[in-house]
């Protein structure tokens, strides 16, 4: 019967998913070796730790212990409390904590993001939506545990993570379903909240982003960026004729505006085929949602692992060709960095333990 147990788990285990991941990997790591060797020793480390969290959750049984996700969502907001009163500040913005003796500084709003994906799967899966959607309780109780984080880390200030959380939560309840006449008062509150949050709310250097998009003239770093993507034509340039990264003009190239190095390179044949990838990812976890009805919790965390993506990718390649304001969101699974690869790697984890191990946790459950 182990035998039985173990063929199920590999048959049920998402191998289209990896493959799919692995070419966004490999090319990030190749252009990051291309702007700086150094980097791509540091991103070599971030990788192995990525591999080693997404090894480590999916043998995590998560479903025997998802008892302790509501604990484990209070710990991470009171990390976040924590910030506001112990916060070590860096270039005007209080995100981090410094861990005692360490000298190693932690930002809870980055590893917040998969307790909170846990958390809605919890929420949602103790209490699934009636056949109409979720009414007004429901929904404010729910919109609680999303609206807490947001206020926390909005007030940083990081109100990029604060958004993406935001429509993160959301997104997983329009999906999941609510009824029509609360998405309807949502959209009136919010034409008349939006301008008086940016009025009273915002803070200087978050309205001169929004002033820098919105200006005839792109700040200089979109300037740069929109020069290295125009110049990169159709089928890209060889390395030492990439000029914009080569020879510093492009800032942060490795990390934030990456996608705008890529682009250089490998032009827009190179551009849409990364898109493409990236597009087959995210519908490819969407998709999940069909073979799953009825399982919430699974439901709710494949589709926030595709929110994420979708508005990662989405932001931060219009930012770098100007058509969104520069908010320092990276490319998932591509920008140099890693916090949020490793993010992506746990959630990753966590999406193929409940996969591959969701019939053995049936067979299992049904004896007991």
């Amino acid at each position: 019967m182990k035998f039985l147990i173990d063929r199920r788990i590999i048959t049920h285990f998402d191998f289209i998913l990896i493959f799919l991941i692995i070419p966004i990997v490999a090319i990030s790591f190749y252009l990051i070796s291309e702007i700086d060797p150094l980097l791509s020793k540091k991103q070599t480390i971030y990788i192995l730790v990525g591999i080693g969290a997404f090894v480590t959750f999916f043998l995590t049984p998560l479903r025997e212990y998802k008892w302790l996700i509501p604990t484990i969502y209070w710990i991470n907001i009171a990390l976040l409390v924590a910030v506001d009163i112990f916060g070590v500040s860096k270039l005007g913005a209080k995100r981090w904590l410094e861990l005692p003796f360490l000298h190693f500084t932690l930002q809870p709003s980055e590893i917040f993001k998969p307790a909170f994906i846990l958390m809605l799967a919890y929420i949602i899966q103790e209490n699934p939506p009636p056949k109409n959607g979720y009414g007004l309780k429901d929904f404010l109780k729910i919109s609680f545990f999303i609206i807490l984080p947001f206020i926390l880390i909005a007030k940083e200030p990081d109100l990029g993570t604060a958004l993406i959380l935001l429509i993160i939560g959301y997104g997983v309840l329009f999906v999941v379903g609510v009824n029509w006449k609360i998405w309807i008062s949502i959209v009136i509150i919010l034409s008349l909240f939006i301008p008086i949050s940016y009025k009273y709310l915002l803070h200087d250097y978050q309205k001169k982003r929004i002033h820098d998009f919105l200006s005839e003239k792109p700040s200089y770093h979109v300037q740069q960026s929109i020069i290295a993507i125009g110049s990169g034509g159709l089928t890209g340039k060889e390395k030492n004729e990439a000029t914009q990264t080569q020879l510093k003009f492009l800032p942060i190239a490795s990390s934030d505006f990456i996608f705008a190095y890529f682009v250089e390179r490998f032009g827009f044949f190179g551009a849409f085929l990364l898109v493409f990838i990236y597009g087959l990812l995210i519908i490819h976890i969407l998709s999940l949602n069909y073979k799953l009805q009825g399982d919430f919790f699974t439901q709710v965390v494949a589709t926030s692992i595709a929110l994420l993506l979708f508005t990662y990718m989405s932001v931060n390649i219009a930012m770098t060709m100007g058509f969104a304001p520069v908010v320092g969101v990276p490319l998932p699974l591509f920008s140099y960095g890693g916090s949020s690869f490793v993010n992506f790697m746990i959630l990753f984890g966590i999406l193929e333990h409940l996969l591959a191990f969701r019939f053995n946790f049936l067979y299992n459950s049904s004896r007991t």
